[in-house]
């Protein structure tokens, strides 16, 4: 027999509130006898849960459809006007979940503030920042999201007709989302969960706070920024109008990461200028900038390269190569964590340059830009500030994963304009390609932790 629980009020509302894994009945005040299935209650729950989930899934598809590659070749801010769609769209949606501060400047920049409801005046401003560009690697026109409901733990076929499939066997990553709701591409595009998760997560968790004001919180900033897959992000972002005395980038990748260092980084531009004359007769002329280029790749390290390193591996990776006899061009990255090794690697590559001119003549013109550097010497002094982050995944059940970043992100520039800033997961996997996915799950864990932090802020 199915066990009973008596109301002694009408319902005039049922509310789940699946995100903080509690749910609540809101009463009327007319009163009267009725009882209820405590199965029909958990059918409730179930229905709500699954409505919750929608709301996500929805919010996520609206901002992946829009196109919004950056452009490391353009000057703008930001570097591609299609940013500017969504852009506007983020302004629209904070307004509308009724945050009463929403701004976005001339190049870009979203920043929105949700007041304190606490009594006391002494709780730490945070903010939260994601970025709405995603990365020029790979096609995001016209992105096709797939959803896998109760993932089987088995291929995923991506597209059909370019035999595509996204296999536990290559990533496996996969095999422990069995029985979860995941989000993929068609196989033709990336899919923008880098970071359109984070922009989800954020907005969600802000209008959850909005709707539940018994949950306690300081005042806590908003953040969107433009161009961070070319390494730009945080080059106009105001850290004084901001506000915050720290945030948390929602850039991650899966769910309990928590990530306070990363990559110094570089980038180098190796120009060669050659001679070109006829092969019958080029005995001693020729200069072939062709050659020269490849000679130089050559000398560096063989194995230091982004698919043989791992952890906190250094690497040199050449991502764009040009050439004919008369010139040629060789773009490539400068990462390693360590500051000293970091150096030396910019180092290597002015010596590899000298050592070519010596043999070849003085045609190769390097330029190596410092992009950004390893925040870990920021965080160190403020480490609460991960400690906050940890004890709210903790408080969750999530596991949390503390590793170094093999990338950057806005926060890691962030920190060095006085804004301390660990990055957060946002929950997806196989970001920058066709094989790019997300669990829905992870997302909603993702707005947890967020509603969780403010919590623990307000303590």
């Amino acid at each position: 027999m199915a066990k009973k629980y008596t109301a002694g009020t009408a319902f005039s509302e049922i509310k789940i509130t699946t995100f903080i894994q509690s749910w609540k009945i809101v009463f009327s005040d007319k009163t009267f006898k009725k009882e209820y299935p405590l199965e029909k209650i958990l059918n409730f729950k179930l229905y709500f849960y699954q409505k919750k989930m929608q709301h996500i899934i929805d919010r996520f598809l609206s901002y992946v459809k829009i196109d919004t590659q950056s452009d490391a070749n353009s000057n703008t801010t930001p570097s591609t006007t299609k940013q500017w769609n969504l852009a506007h769209k983020l302004v629209d949606n904070l307004k509308d979940i009724g945050l009463p501060e929403v701004s976005i400047d001339e190049n870009g920049y979203i920043m929105a503030t949700l007041p304190s409801n606490a009594s006391k005046s002494n709780i730490p401003i945070i903010g939260f920042i994601a970025h709405y560009d995603t990365s020029p690697d790979f096609s995001g026109t016209n992105v096709n999201p797939q959803i896998i409901k109760n993932y089987d733990g088995k291929d995923i076929t991506l597209n059909k007709g370019k035999n595509i499939v996204l296999s536990p066997d290559y990533f496996d990553d996969l095999l422990q989302y069995k029985g979860q709701t995941i989000i993929t591409t068609d196989g033709t595009t990336l899919l923008g969960a880098d970071d359109k998760a984070g922009l989800t997560e954020i907005v969600t968790a802000m209008e959850y706070l909005i709707n539940n004001p018994e949950i306690i919180h300081g005042t806590i900033k908003i953040g969107f920024t433009p161009d961070e897959e070319i390494g730009r992000g945080a080059h106009k972002f105001d850290v004084k109008k901001f506000g915050a005395d720290w945030a948390y980038t929602m850039d991650g990748s899966q769910i309990g990461e928590l990530e306070y260092e990363n990559f110094n980084a570089a980038s180098a531009t190796i120009n060669i200028t050659g001679k070109s004359v006829h092969p019958g007769y080029a005995k001693g002329k020729m200069v072939n900038a062709i050659t020269i280029a490849n000679e130089f790749i050559t000398f560096l390290p063989e194995n230091e390269v982004p698919q043989k390193t791992t952890g906190r591996e250094g690497f040199f990776h050449v991502h764009n190569f040009s050439g004919e006899i008369e010139k040629a061009k060789i773009d490539l990255i400068i990462r390693d964590h360590d500051k000293v090794n970091f150096e030396a690697r910019k180092a290597l590559m002015h010596q590899i340059k000298k050592n070519l001119c010596a043999k070849h003549g003085d045609f190769i013109d390097l330029e190596i830009k410092d992009q950004y550097f390893n925040m870990k010497e920021k965080i160190a002094p403020v480490m609460h500030i991960v400690d906050i982050a940890k004890n709210a995944m903790e408080v969750l059940g999530i596991k949390p994963i503390i590793k170094p970043i093999r990338g950057g992100t806005d926060g890691s520039q962030l920190s060095y304009m006085g804004l301390p800033c660990p990055n957060i997961f946002a929950g997806g996997h196989n970001f920058h390609g066709k094989y790019e996915y997300i669990p829905v799950e992870s997302m909603q864990s993702a707005v947890k932790v967020i509603v969780k932090i403010c919590e623990l802020t307000a303590k």
